[in-house]
């Protein structure tokens, strides 16, 4: 019986093979290279993070010891960072004990700072978060979990862990229970607003306020309300929430939704329970993944106006993916955007797409083997660079799991 690996590699030259027999070259990609070993592996987990140190020098990256099961409350990562300027060096930096698969410990730098990174970890019955000046070595840690940090670097908004692990697993973290586990929008929990400066958390949007803003359809009495996926705009004005409800028949509607800092002016961008992926354009606009807006049945990447029901236009229909996950680069003239495995060999396409040309640059192929489905799967999540100079994407390596991938797009962004 031949191995898992010899299949997919009969596979691949199989394809290479078939495409020389019809006179067609192999695609071009641009230089990638693996920046993490074993032992252990690697990933980064979400894409709208500052993964880059501001000198584009360091590479932060979570370590765990296995794959291919959910987390326990027992089970702890070590954080660290990849130095591409000493053979790509790893330099462990701490440990957490509150993560998930798809957005790690929430590492990542702190905006306008040189050297100081923030993460989240448990400490008993509560989640904290540390910060850590990777320099002098100094840490303290704040009694809040963060999840989106502004760009003042002094403020964050952040959600309720434990009940985003009841109603969403995956994205929440192991080893705290829900307090409200029998109420379905409870009034005590929801979105709050920390202080980097003092850690003190503040709810400024509740999951109860939530149920009751807006149109909700299909909210059933025993329809589950949870906040999650948190972003700050580029000016620190306002954020995005995704707002979602469980169903009776297993998962869930969305609306995105975003507020004022403080929780105020909530404003039902994308209400017809269809979003998901999304990101800032500018302070007054959004990219988002929705489906069911001019026309489009299917789901599509569309432009928002930050306001109720503030639709614009689809963007690269059939060209950019609609179920990637989305940066702005370049002055907004280019968008980052990634694949879910597709085709029989499950190939994952990071890709780089131009809007005003319309035309797609895919950065490479990264098979994603069958074992890496649901809660556990790699999405590549794209990350640039600070000087938009490489992107960094987590993928499963041949024989050595989940590890780093750098790519370096030097003068495609033309």
């Amino acid at each position: 019986m031949t191995s898992p690996a010899t299949r997919r590699h009969f596979l691949s030259t199989l394809a290479l093979g078939s495409l020389a027999a019809r006179g067609q070259e192999a695609p071009k990609y641009p230089p990638t290279r693996v920046i993490t070993q074993g032992p252990g592996f690697h990933w980064f987990g979400y894409y709208d993070k500052l993964q880059f140190s501001p000198d584009n020098r360091f590479v932060l990256s979570n370590k765990v010891s296995f794959e291919h099961r959910s987390p326990t409350a027992d089970d702890e990562i070590e954080v660290g960072m990849v130095d591409l300027q000493d053979n790509d060096k790893w330099i462990p930096l701490g440990k957490s004990r509150a993560w998930c698969w798809q957005q790690g410990c929430m590492l990542q730098w702190i905006p306008g700072n040189e050297f100081k990174v923030i993460w989240n970890d448990r400490e008993k019955d509560q989640f904290v978060s540390h910060i850590l000046d990777v320099k002098t070595g100094e840490k303290h840690t704040l009694p809040s979990p963060i999840y989106s940090l502004a760009p003042n670097g002094k403020e964050a908004v952040s959600c309720d862990f434990a009940r985003v692990a009841d109603c969403r697993p995956g994205y929440g973290y192991a080893g705290i229970k829900d307090r409200f586990f029998d109420q379905m929008a409870p009034a005590g929990s929801g979105v709050t607003h920390v202080n980097l400066e003092t850690g003190a958390p503040k709810l400024i949007v509740s999951h109860e306020t939530l149920a009751k803003t807006g149109t909700v359809m299909e909210n059933h009495p025993d329809s589950k309300h949870h906040a999650y996926h948190l972003l700050v705009g580029p000016d620190g004005k306002r954020f995005i929430m995704l707002h979602r409800w469980t169903q009776p028949k297993g998962g869930h509607l969305t609306r995105l939704i975003t507020a004022n800092m403080d929780g105020s002016d909530l404003r039902i961008v994308i209400p017809n329970g269809y979003a998901s992926h999304f990101i800032w354009r500018d302070a007054t606009h959004i990219l988002s993944q929705a489906k069911d807006w001019l026309g489009n049945k299917d789901w599509g990447d569309f432009l928002f106006e930050d306001k109720d029901s503030g639709i614009v236009s689809e963007i690269g229909h059939g060209v950019l993916d609609s179920g990637g996950h989305l940066t702005y680069l370049h002055n907004n003239e280019w968008i980052l955007n990634d694949t879910y495995p597709k085709g029989v060999r499950r190939i994952q396409t990071p890709h780089l797409y131009h809007i005003a040309t319309n035309k797609r640059i895919d950065l490479g192929e990264f098979h994603s083997p069958r074992e890496y489905t649901g809660e556990w799967r790699v999405d590549n999540h794209p990350r640039s660079s600070r000087d938009e100079r490489w992107v960094c994407i987590d993928a499963p390596q041949e024989g050595k799991g989940r590890q780093l991938h750098l790519i370096d797009i030097q003068g495609l962004l033309t």
